[in-house]
């Protein structure tokens, strides 16, 4: 492959080394994209003054665990000849493979649940959570960095990403190949969305509780082309991989109910508008 001005390099090892603490890289990054959002939701909690910091913390104890459960779920039932000599690797999250459709759907139906118990106006509060979701996949991504996976095609471009000769064989192509940083790329779209967001909750007039399907759609329809450019081991149908099938139904389904909403209220704004009469 020709020589390359520049590069990203990935790490000799996933672990950190402060003093003589030894810290797993991938955990951190989900705990700071965890702790990132948890300040996010918080603060506007507290500007719509329905709830306090403490109130997303508590929703935290609860919601993150089961994301992070749903999330290996979903891996390890999407990707079982994996797991299914070694059912004790199921366990080992440190080393990767957490699948964020898993994680979405069992974190935001336990933080709902959270919510209802506290009282707090779901709707209302879903939207105060909604742009903290994006953030915390945005900074959740370096894990993969880390870990050497999930990357994608062979590629020269000036930002490639460079991985261990092994990491390289072991993906199929000649030691020294570089490939497309897909880590990266969402990593910069999820922040994006996150930004975009929050613009749109200033400037938009929704319904409580819509704009998490404007996140569902955002990102679904960015994790298509993204998806499309990976080259690790994924279950394939119709020439597409599995989370890109996802992607369609959940983009489908997220348009939809906003194209509905927005039928109804422009009915329900014309019934309610005052009839002009011809003078």
């Amino acid at each position: 492959m020709t020589a390359l001005l520049l590069v990203i390099p990935s790490p000799s090892s996933g672990t950190l080394e402060i003093g003589p603490l030894k810290l797993n890289a991938y955990g951190l990054m989900i705990a700071l994209g965890v702790v990132a959002a948890v300040w996010l939701a918080g603060r506007r909690l507290e500007q719509r003054g329905i709830g306090k910091r403490d109130d997303i913390s508590e929703m935290a104890l609860w919601a993150v665990p089961a994301g992070v459960i749903g999330a290996r779920l979903y891996h390890v039932v999407t990707d079982w000849s994996r797991f299914s000599d070694n059912p004790g690797d199921i366990v080992k999250i440190w080393e990767g493979g957490l699948g964020i459709w898993g994680g979405i759907a069992l974190g935001v139906i336990v933080g709902l649940w959270v919510m209802k118990r506290k009282g707090l106006p779901i709707a209302l509060t879903l939207t105060c959570v909604t742009p903290a979701l994006p953030l915390a996949q945005s900074i959740g991504r370096w894990g993969n960095w880390w870990n050497q996976e999930l990357f994608g095609k062979p590629t020269d471009l000036p930002w490639a990403l460079e991985v261990t000769s092994e990491t390289a064989v072991k993906a199929g192509e000649l030691p020294g190949t570089t490939f497309h940083p897909t880590f990266l790329y969402e990593s910069i779209g999820c922040l994006l969305i996150a930004v975009v967001l929050v613009l749109i909750d200033r400037r938009v007039k929704l319904r409580p509780g819509l704009l998490f399907f404007v996140y569902t759609a955002m990102y679904t329809f960015m994790r298509f082309f993204i998806e499309g450019l990976r080259v690790d081991p994924a279950t394939e149908a119709g020439g597409l991989r599995l989370n890109q099938w996802t992607s369609i139904v959940v983009f489908s389904v997220s348009v939809l109910i906003l194209v509905v909403y927005s039928i109804s209220k422009g009915n329900n704004d014309e019934r309610h508008s005052p009839s002009l009469e011809a003078s």
